[in-house]
């Protein structure tokens, strides 16, 4: 089968030629001919299966014939964080080359004047994640009863995030009679509720997990104490050849501590995270990719959103809480059919994490022991002995960092105490507090398509 045979236009055909492709993937073949006749879809697929082709392909087909009015957007997909969205944002731009489709893309770390300013134009596609759009709904900059096609990805992931609520509300506001897709790894029962209520009669899609990570890449478990994992990490970075590295961690405050304790130890790092403005990402992955560091701690979103060439190493500073994102992360280095080599700390709480992991990717990952700590060469009896003193001053920093890290993980955020009133009565907004939780912000470079649609 090919995509000619699913009955797309000659154009979008012209542009999946263009890209690359020939063959559909399962959930390409299976979804993209009933979404062309108007049906709901329930699609159970892994990230990584093509799935996001499968609506994308033929909602620019659809969205082809008809004209968009301001404010109002003619088809809106959601997302549950600003990576996903961008890289939807993506295949739009990719796939939609030869429609004059327009586009927004509604994420944090974007100015809201721009978001706003392509809304007023009017535009075909609207990619959003739950909490920008809610927020630009109840400041009146959006209206959602003109939408006809509405795309709830990633569902289960919106689930674990707290989004179910957000989406039944948007679900309310969008027409009656519309078009709805929803896809999602698994389907617990409040996407099951979900579906029951706001879809109908829709056709079940279900394919199989993703492929296995690449064969270039030598995959290796680290058994490590929790408490030793920045010394381990040093020693087997001083022992690797190690070209250029990501480094993953789970938290934001990990990225951060860790960076610093490498860059006082002499290694060339740098960090890149939700808490750091777009501005500076872009410019951290600019001096990673020229070389300035080789180096990079990143927190777990870039690992689906960052191509870097050249990348020899990956070390899982933290083993991931999720097993699909093993495979994302170490799919940054073996790259282009280079070789490449992924290393994963592993400490004691650690064994269901690697039990998933090793039951998605259908293959026991070999485990070695970590590296004993270089030990000091030899001096004369009268040399100064600072370096062993500046040792013992690193390991102990190092675990009053790690002791911090689990206090803080362990303590619910204070809540700030109420502002006064002003003179004409009106409360100040309590500022946000601190997130220390998993990152979710999108770490990747902003797309010339930002605020910009096709054609335009």
């Amino acid at each position: 089968m090919t995509f000619a045979d699913l009955g797309l236009s000659d154009e979008l055909l012209k542009a999946v030629s263009e890209a690359g492709y020939d063959t559909p993937t399962p959930i390409q073949a299976q979804a993209i001919p009933p979404v062309l006749m108007m049906r709901d879809i329930i699609g159970i697929a892994q990230t990584g299966t093509g799935k996001t082709a499968g609506f994308v392909l033929p909602m620019i087909d659809i969205l082809a014939h008809g004209r968009a009015r301001a404010l109002m957007p003619r088809s809106l997909i959601l997302e549950p964080t600003r990576e996903l969205a961008a890289q939807v944002a993506e295949n739009f731009e990719k796939y939609g080359k030869y429609h004059k489709l327009s586009m927004a893309l509604l994420i944090g770390g974007v100015q809201m004047g721009d978001q706003i300013k392509a809304l007023e134009k009017g535009v075909d596609v609207l990619i959003a994640t739950p909490g920008r759009l809610m927020d630009l709904f109840q400041r009146g900059k959006i209206l959602l009863n003109g939408c006809s096609m509405l795309v709830i990805d990633e569902a289960d992931r919106m689930l674990d995030m707290g989004f179910i609520p957000d989406i039944e509300e948007i679900c309310t506001k969008l027409p009656a009679q519309r078009q709805t897709l929803l896809f999602s790894a698994t389907m617990p029962a409040p996407i099951k509720k979900l579906t029951d209520r706001f879809l109908s009669n829709p056709k079940s899609i279900e394919v199989a997990r993703p492929a296995t990570a690449s064969t270039n890449i030598t995959q290796r478990l680290v058994k490590v104490d929790s408490r030793k994992k920045r010394e381990a990490l040093r020693a087997m970075l001083e022992a690797e050849d190690v070209l250029s590295a990501v480094i993953f961690c789970n938290r934001k405050t990990t990225v951060r501590d860790l960076n610093q304790s490498l860059q006082r130890h002499g290694f060339k790092s740098g960090e890149i995270h939700g808490d750091i403005d777009q501005s500076a990402r872009i410019a951290e992955l600019e001096r990673f990719r020229a070389g300035t560091v080789n180096i990079l701690v990143a927190s777990d979103v870039a690992a689906r959103g960052l191509d870097i060439k050249g990348v020899s190493h990956v070390f899982n500073f933290d083993a991931p809480w999720h097993p699909d994102d093993y495979v994302h992360r170490i799919g940054r280095t073996g790259r282009a059919g280079a070789k490449g080599v992924a290393y994963t700390f592993v400490t004691a709480d650690d064994a269901e994490a690697i039990d998933n992991i090793q039951k998605l990717i259908k293959q026991k990952i070999e485990t070695i022991d970590a590296p004993a700590a270089a030990a000091p060469a030899e001096r004369s009896a009268d040399e100064p002995r600072k370096a062993d003193r500046d040792r013992r001053k690193d390991r102990k920093s190092d675990k009053r960092r790690d002791d911090s890290d689990k206090r803080r993980d362990d303590r619910r955020p204070e809540e700030p105490r109420a502002a006064r009133p002003d003179r004409n009565g009106a409360r100040p907004r309590r500022p946000e507090p601190m997130d220390n939780g998993p990152d979710e912000g999108w770490n990747g470079p902003v797309p010339e398509f930002l605020s910009v649609g096709f054609g335009i």
